[in-house]
């Protein structure tokens, strides 16, 4: 299996003006190769709307084209950049490209301050007596707060505002023993409580976006403030981003802790197989979807699980919140948080219900966890109708 480890690195003065160099030079050979790529392509479109395609095939650049030219012509900036990262840049370019091809947008040019990271795929890297020695850079100081497992594959280095950190890719060849599943959950995400488990219990979302909104609305508003192509307005934009860059760590935070707690707690989860790329296109829900982080926490709860032995399943979310744990269909609106169901009188919180039947459609459980499942969700019946009981 594969495992990423990230520490924080603090180049000095000199170092941070080659790294800031090598990023230069690297969004340069990115943007250089994808104009090269679409030359190419309108040049194959013309020919096929002269017919010339009808004796001649369409001649289209690959990675292999483009790495052989790279030997042959590098400028003195490139000549100060260790090759393997050169090639990597090559490789960025032709997956964009892949990915195109397979449904994803066309591949866009990078501008100065989208394109923030480089990769020593093979080589050209080590760490030494607390210090990363990058090839054509030199030896950096690193904070390596925990040990690395297996053997490091690449070495990327990303640079955030004025931040600047290192991420290894490692390849584990420890053998995963899986566990005997003895505890499991099912999970719903939402947006008034951030998870509901099918036991009931519930955590509320943290909301950090939110929190931090008018912090965030008042330095925007001293951004937009700032002359264009100033000083003044990139510090002022660096400022925003390390609003933006806060909320994003503790997010990141909670949903490692939560995930931890969650593949420590139990042996198979089971979540909802969402399109969340999808789900956000609603703008009324857009904002509160992405502060709720659901994409995150999934794919951190797998990964942990992954590597504990354990099992994290995704079901078809289909009819979770419009079905009664007997089966029977109960519609019911956004704003509607209590289910009642007509058919076996049912009467829960809307969550727990979908936690449950996401729970039910696991490969896994079997009737007997269906009927615990149902059990469960009496016991909660009985409590919520007693105070109806004695009202009437």
């Amino acid at each position: 299996m594969k495992k990423s480890y990230q520490f924080r690195i603090y180049p000095t003065k000199n170092q941070e003006v080659k790294l800031n160099r090598t990023l230069s030079t690297c969004r340069y050979l990115y943007n250089s190769s994808l104009e090269e790529r679409r030359r190419e392509a309108e040049l194959n479109e013309l020919k096929r709307t002269f017919g010339v395609t009808s004796w001649a095939k369409p001649e289209w650049v690959n990675y292999y084209d483009q790495a052989n030219n790279l030997s042959e012509s590098k400028t003195d900036y490139q000549k100060e950049v260790f090759s393997q990262v050169l090639q990597n840049v090559l490789k960025r370019v032709d997956r964009s490209f892949k990915n195109y091809f397979n449904g994803f947008g066309y591949p866009r040019f990078q501008g100065r301050n989208r394109y923030n990271s480089f990769t020593y795929p093979q080589s050209g890297f080590s760490i030494k007596d607390g210090k990363l020695n990058l090839s054509k850079i030199g030896n950096i100081k690193i904070i390596q707060h925990r040990d690395i497992e297996g053997k490091i594959k690449t070495c990327t280095i990303k640079k955030d505002i004025d931040q600047w950190y290192v991420t290894f890719s490692c390849d584990i060849d420890i053998p995963i023993i899986p566990v005997k599943i003895k505890t499991r959950t099912g999970i719903d995400v939402g947006l008034k409580s951030l998870i509901t488990l099918s036991n009931g219990e519930s955590i509320e979302p943290p909301k950090f976006l939110r929190k931090s909104e008018k912090k965030l609305a008042r330095e925007q508003i001293h951004l937009s403030k700032k002359k264009l192509r100033l000083k003044n307005r990139n510090k002022q934009r660096i400022v925003v981003a390390k609003v933006h860059r806060r909320i994003r760590n503790q997010r990141k935070d909670f949903n490692q802790k939560l995930s931890t707690n969650l593949v420590n707690q139990y042996d198979h989860i089971v979540f909802e197989d969402l399109q969340i790329k999808n789900m956000v296109k609603n703008h009324h829900l857009a904002k509160s979807i992405s502060d709720a982080g659901w994409s995150q926490l999934i794919s951190l709860t797998e990964s942990k699980a992954e590597y504990a032995g354990k099992v994290v399943e995704r079901v078809n979310p289909y009819g979770t919140s419009q079905t009664c744990i007997c089966g029977y269909k109960v519609p019911k609106k956004l704003s509607m948080r209590t289910h009642r169901c007509p058919n076996c009188g049912l009467v829960a919180d809307r969550d727990h219900v979908s936690a449950n039947i996401i729970e039910s459609r696991s490969s896994t459980v079997g009737t007997t966890g269906f009927k615990a499942c149902l059990s469960s969700l009496n016991g909660e019946a009985m409590k919520q109708e007693a105070p109806s009981e004695r009202e009437g």
